[in-house]
């Protein structure tokens, strides 16, 4: 019983790392634009699991935020709906992931520490 109570703080807290990481990962993958499902099949390929009940709320809150921008295709058999990073995305971007490089150096050192 206390392995499974172990596992569950465990999982718990790598699913707030992750929770943490998702903008960053998301947004390096969309220097190219990208429709939603093609994202999910990118990332999950590429080890980064992500769903899609995590995944298009994230988008819609970075359109709303300016950092993406999106169109439609109309073109194929279906619409999809493409998402790209804005000027000011790739501003976002880059200062994220000097923050995500700083905090891991940080990390790294501290974790360092122990050994």
């Amino acid at each position: 019983m206390e392995n499974k109570k172990n596992e569950l703080i465990l999982d718990g807290i790598i699913q707030e790392l992750r929770r943490g990481t998702i903008t960053l990962a998301v947004l390096s993958q969309l220097k190219q634009p990208q429709y939603g499902y093609s994202l999910i099949e990118n990332m999950n390929a590429k080890g980064f699991d992500v769903e899609a009940n995590t995944l298009y709320p994230l988008l819609r809150r970075l359109e709303k935020q300016e950092i993406l921008e999106s169109f439609w295709d109309t073109d194929g058999v279906k619409p999809r709906k493409y998402y790209r990073m804005s000027e000011f995305g790739a501003e976002v971007y880059a200062k994220i992931c000097a923050a995500w490089n700083d905090l891991n150096k940080t990390l790294n050192n501290l974790m360092d520490e122990e050994k």
